[in-house]
């Protein structure tokens, strides 16, 4: 009897656990690729992109630049979240997966190939701008359609920790491009101009192949619309605006106050670190232990939320980098790698207790027919408003104040009060069940009747 007892148990236990890695093999692994493609821009950005794109007398103001041009990829991702994410809800998720997937490769090999100022002027920066924008429309199709395939795949009582294989992924993402780059910065001995830079973009196009394989084995597990349907629901987005504006509002406040000190801990800090006299390797080293810390307790935190709520981890994350911002700088200022290796380990850390439960709780608040639509337009508008000027704002901060972080500190601390008011101000949805935070106005009861 305790033999049958047990086989009964363990069957669907070994069920769950394959499910749950082809969720994240699709989810997680395919944002992990994407993302290293879109984030590496980043590291590029804080780096060289001043010398190469961007030459001048002043690096700081070079760095300025280089920031700016990255912002202009969160200018895309708004349409690209509202374009993929409609077409997401109208002819289903998978399509939409694989062509975001395509379109990042395609503009990070563009990317890696392009000449630089010296070779053509004016035309570089242009057509790097150009490229950004692209990988900006596919990074915001990107993050919805992967964090609801876990969302909508995932037990009842699990469904943060499911979500958060995005959040993973985009941790494994920031490791792999942080990685490669620090193995590139080693091997060309901190040259990382004219050709080392290019190294990651060339690895990324390359590794989409990866994750395209992973998609396109990707099975349609989702109830695709029938063509009256469609034809009934033009306009997803506009849907869940009327629906609810006020939801999608505070998602937006969500996203932009978790975008901003994210991108400030990923893109300046780092170009902080070898403003202050430290290394590009060093300083990339500092950022895989952000990476790797990220990776392992975003899902940490997601699991927390399904016990504790979401709105509850979602305060603490707030409330904690509001704080360390204030203790970031001074251990950096040291002048010692120990230190800064473990004040990168915390931000990683307090970085994840937001960015665990943020798929299921963003996503938690529209219905299965509206999801992809709403969650991407409330988070990509909040990541372009906040992730796509962090970075600049916090270096004309750092200029305007005489090279004083402590302005850099308030502003993120201001960001993470518009989180938190925000967090607050949304539905807590841990507690209900899938068909409730699917259909929570009855409307497919009331087609049926």
């Amino acid at each position: 009897m305790a033999t049958m007892a047990s086989t009964s148990t363990e069957a669907p236990r070994a069920a769950n656990a394959v499910s749950a890695l082809r969720t994240f093999l699709v989810a997680g692994l395919g944002t992990a690729l994407e993302y290293y493609d879109f984030l590496i821009y980043g590291l590029a950005a804080g780096l060289v992109f001043n010398k190469v794109f961007f030459p001048g007398s002043d690096p700081l103001i070079g760095t300025l630049y280089a920031f700016a041009a990255f912002g202009t990829g969160f200018l895309a991702r708004p349409l690209g979240g509202i374009v993929i994410g409609h077409f997401g809800d109208i002819i289903g998720r998978r399509k939409m997966l694989i062509t975001t997937l395509i379109t990042m490769g395609v503009a990070t090999i563009a990317i890696g190939f392009l000449p630089d100022y010296a070779t053509i002027g004016v035309w570089a920066p242009i057509l790097l701008v150009l490229l950004r924008l692209v990988q900006g429309f596919a990074a915001g199709g990107e993050w919805g359609g992967a964090a609801l395939f876990g969302i909508e795949n995932a037990p009842a009582n699990r469904r943060g920790l499911w979500g958060s294989f995005t959040s993973m992924g985009i941790g494994l993402g920031t490791l792999l491009g942080g990685g490669v780059f620090t193995i590139v910065s080693i091997a060309f001995d901190d040259q990382l101009t004219p050709l080392a830079w290019r190294i990651p973009f060339w690895i990324g196009g390359a590794l989409v192949l990866v994750g395209l394989l992973a998609r396109m084995s990707m099975p349609q597990q989702e109830a695709i619309p029938t063509a009256p349907a469609r034809a009934k629901r033009k306009m997803p987005l506009a849907e869940a605006v009327k629906r609810s504006p006020r939801t999608v509002l505070l998602g937006l406040g969500v996203s932009y106050g978790y975008n901003t000190v994210a991108y400030i801990g990923f893109t300046f800090f780092l170009s902080y670190l070898t403003g202050i006299g430290y290394g590009a390797t060093e300083s990339l080293v500092a950022q895989l232990v952000y990476s790797f810390v990220l990776f392992c307790s975003a899902p940490l935190f997601a699991l927390m939320s399904d016990r504790v709520g979401r709105r509850t981890v979602m305060v603490l994350g707030g409330i904690a980098m509001a704080v360390f911002l204030y203790i970031y700088f001074p251990m950096v200022g040291t002048g010692s790698i120990a230190l800064v290796v473990l004040a990168f380990g915390i931000t990683g850390l307090i970085t994840g207790i937001t960015q665990g439960p943020i798929p299921a709780f963003l996503g938690e608040q529209f219905p299965a027919r509206m999801r992809y639509s709403g969650m991407s337009a409330s988070y990509q508008i909040g990541a372009a408003i906040g992730g796509g000027t962090a970075s600049f704002v916090a270096t004309g901060l750092l200029i305007m104040s005489n090279q004083q972080p402590v302005a850099v500190a308030a502003y993120g601390t201001f960001a993470m009060a518009v989180l938190i008011a925000c967090s607050l101000g949304l539905r807590e949805t841990s507690r209900l069940s899938t068909q409730e935070v699917n259909d929570p106005d009855g409307a497919t009861a009331t087609a049926r009747t």
